[in-house]
Order: C-alpha cells, then structure tokens, then sequence
C-alpha cells in the first residue's frame, strides 16, 4: 500500500504525466482530469481512473469546489496540483484540508505570503535576505511612484503585487514611461491574477535569474539542492535552464544557498519550493521571489542530484521526513533543459497550433524527455504552448551543449511550428558555449533568427546554394 490510498492530479500535459509516474513507482493510484480537448492526452490514458470535468476546455481545471468533490466522491485522500492552475491559490489547500484531503504542496498561508509579493520582501528583509530597492507597499497614485524612481534612479522595475511568470511586469526608463507602464501593467495584472496592485522595484540591467531548490518537511528539516542557471529568457519567459550555474564560484554558491534556506525557514516553508535570486555584474544577488510549487525546469535537478522531487513532494506531504540533510547533496556534473514550444520564433513566437503529423524524440545516454504529445495528436489553442522538455546530462558543460545540440537535431516534430531550429543556433551560439549570457541575451542575438524551415541554419544553405550555382557556372 502506497503512501496515499490514491491522488488525484489536479493539472494537464507533460507535468500530469510526470506525477502520475511517480505515483505509479510509489504504488499509489492515481485519478486524472481532463476537459473535451485533452481527451486523447497521455496522461489521461496513463492514470488509473480518468473523469471529464468543465464546462469548457478551462473552466473545469479551476473550479475549486467541484474538484475537491470529485476527490471525495471516488475516495482520494490528496491531490497534487502540478504547476499554473491552482498550484499556488491559497483557497485551493484551505478547501482540501476542510474535507481531509492532503495538498501537496505547502500551507494556505504559505501560499498567501509568498504570493504577495510585497508582502515577500517585507518577510525577506526582516529575515536579513538580500532585497533589491523597493517600495515598502503597493503604490497608491502615479505622484508617489514618480517621486519614488526619482529618489532610487532610473531605469526601475513596475510589477504586479500578485503576480509571477513575467505577467504584470514592466520596465520603465524614464518618467513619461514610468507613468504610461503603471497603466499598462495593473491592467495586466488584474486580468492575469484579479488584483490591479503593483509596487517599483529597481531594475538591474543585464542580470543573471539563478534559483535554488528547496525541500522542506514538516519536522523542520531545510536543504536546498543547488541552483538552476534561467537567464535565458525571451520577455521574462524561460526558454533554456541549466544546472549547475558557470557564474557562480563555490563561496557565492554557498552564500546564496544558505540565503535560500533562510528564506524557507523565514515563510515557515514545507514541501517543493524555489527561491530565486538576480545576480548582478558585481556578483551581488537580490531576492526575486518565492514559487510555492513544483517547477517546469525541475527535472535537470533531478539529473544531477540523483533526487526524485515529485516522490519527496508526496512523501513530505505524507509527513515522512526527508531522509538527508545538506552535507549530503552532491551535484554532478552539468544538465540542460530546452522548453520546446509550439510557436513560431520567426513570427515574434507567435503559438501554432494543430496536428502533430510527425513525431521522432530523441534518445541516447544522458537524454530525458518529458513531454505530452505523439503524431497525429492536436495541440489545443487554449493552454500555455510548452509541448515537450528535453533534458540533457553531460559530465562537463561542453558534453551537456553538444549532446543537446545533437538531441535538437534529431527532434523531429512536424504539422507546428516549434522553438527546436531556434533553441539549435543557441546550442551553435559561441557567446552560450563560452557561458557568456544573461537575462538580456535573446534581445542581442537577432542572429538566432537565421535558420530555415529545412532545419539548416541560412547562411549555410546561401553558401551550398552558391557552391551549386559556382560549379554550374551560373
């Protein structure tokens, strides 16, 4: 008998799927949800017990109640609910602890605290992290905003109080457009998160976005499990993570993973969670925020520390303590994710969506794929456009980039556009494989964009063309 007599996975896609494998080698079955659209979706044909919910391709993910009375209705005793949803609404874990069932994931007030993000830095500062210049609260009228950029310095970050992911969050230079962002962003942040309240924070130019992993139990046991390197990015979006960090020497990575751990110990944290950090030019770091919840990018974690985060998400919510204390995490080697999409990078990564008419994963030694398609399987309009995670493991950094450029070359996928012949010329890039990025990578390589539908980047096949029409003498 499992740890649970059975879980129902609140979520869709590629993070359904990954739960429910580590419920199946934990001997725990599982009940899966889907609306209309995500009826033929591997996750749904892979767990023990399957139920439609809606109405519509959305609304039935989010309806609270009726998720939690279904969980009585066919005997769960937990639900995990993955990432997006409602991983990090509080009400979510209130409900389920009203009808006895266990949340994976940390308390209500966890939640809460860290998703207030005013309230995160105010918690943070108290407990001595690291915090960049910000407003102590939410700001009340455009006056008090202007004033405040004029005492700290342009350029200054506008962000949604509520808000994660990139959403609610804007960069402002200057006073004009500090005041016509302001707008913008709590127009966002109302229709992203249902609170319109935003607060400045200074903006570091060309930072690097590193977190670090953290696991709690409920017997105050706090590690972290060593950092994730998510610098490349495309308007505050991850595209490629990478673990271990190239920027941090072992006496900074020490400081910052002890700064994680303080700011676990400070949010009385339990379960899965993420600490992340900006690193500035002069190896300075600032709290970011708190992720209440499993990551995307959590499986190149799992590659180098040989730990299941989804099997100690369940255990700790068990109440089972974690079994290892810090001395004995070790991290080796390097490991990649790339965040393959079905979008259009030449169409300012516009989503494509439709029939997957062919489908190859790659495979070999130190390969990974955590996906949620197969040919001939119809990629829905309505959700986020991540399709697969391939992940890489290398004993070295130039074994990691070369084993995922070869991975990207085999990939086939066809009937949508996809992030892979983009993600490719990252992998060919020289300033990538020297290490040389941060946050503002993308925006500086318009180069990325040089690449064909045939796979082959264009200026290759100008000169293949050339040489053909040379040796014709054309």
């Amino acid at each position: 008998m499992g740890l649970f007599k059975k879980v129902l996975v609140a979520n869709r896609g590629e993070i359904a799927t990954r739960v429910i494998r580590a419920c199946k080698e934990l001997d725990i079955p599982t009940v899966a949800i889907y609306s209309e659209e995500d009826a033929t979706s591997l996750y749904v044909k892979k767990a023990d017990e399957s139920y439609m919910v809606g109405p519509g391709p959305i609304q039935g993910y989010l309806n609270i109640h009726r998720l939690v009375d279904l969980a009585t209705k066919v005997g769960v005793d937990a639900i995990h609910p993955g990432y997006g949803f409602l991983s990090e609404n509080p009400r979510f874990p209130q409900l389920c602890e009203k009808k006895g069932i266990t949340f994976i994931g940390p308390t209500s007030k966890t939640i809460a605290e860290m998703g207030d993000k005013v309230m995160a830095r105010k918690m943070m500062k108290k407990a001595e992290v690291p915090i960049l210049p910000g407003t102590e609260n939410s700001i009340k009228d455009i006056d008090e905003a202007v004033a405040f950029a004029d005492e700290i310095g342009y350029p200054v970050m506008i962000k949604a109080s509520g808000g994660g992911g990139g959403r609610g969050l804007r960069v402002a230079r200057n006073k004009e457009e500090l005041i016509n962002q302001i707008s913008t962003a709590k127009k966002e942040s109302a229709a992203a998160f249902g609170v319109s309240e935003v607060f400045l924070e200074k903006y570091l130019e060309k930072p690097h976005h590193i977190e670090f992993q953290i696991l709690a139990d409920k017997h105050g046991n706090v590690v972290h499990l060593g950092e994730r390197d998510c610098s490349i990015q495309r308007r505050h979006q991850k595209l490629i993570e990478i673990t271990p960090s190239l920027i941090l020497d072992e006496g900074l990575r020490k400081r910052m993973g002890e700064a994680a751990v303080k700011a676990a110990r400070a949010a009385d944290y339990t379960n899965a969670g993420t600490v992340e950090f900006l690193v500035d030019s002069q190896r300075n770091f600032y709290f970011l925020e708190m992720n209440t919840r499993i990551q995307v990018e959590h499986p190149i974690t799992e590659e180098v520390t040989g730990i299941d985060l989804v099997k100690k998400q369940i255990e700790i919510a068990a109440g089972k303590p974690l079994g290892f204390k810090q001395e004995d995490v070790r991290v080796n080697g390097f490991a990649m994710e790339c965040r393959i999409c079905a979008e259009d990078p030449k169409n300012n990564f516009f989503p494509s969506f439709g029939r997957v008419t062919a489908y190859y994963s790659p495979g070999g030694i130190g390969v990974r794929i955590d996906g949620a398609i197969y040919k001939d399987f119809i990629i829905p309009s309505y959700y986020d456009s991540l399709v697969v995670k391939l992940v890489v493991k290398g004993s070295t950094w130039d074994e990691t980039v070369s084993r995922m450029h070869r991975c990207l070359d085999e990939f086939v996928i066809r009937g949508v556009k996809t992030t892979i012949l983009f993600l490719k010329n990252i992998m060919r890039d020289e300033d990538f494989k020297a290490g040389n990025f941060d946050t503002g990578y993308i925006d500086r390589k318009p180069e990325l964009m040089a690449y064909d539908e045939y796979g082959e980047p264009t200026d290759l096949v100008a000169a293949i063309a050339a040489a053909i029409a040379a040796h014709h003498g054309l």
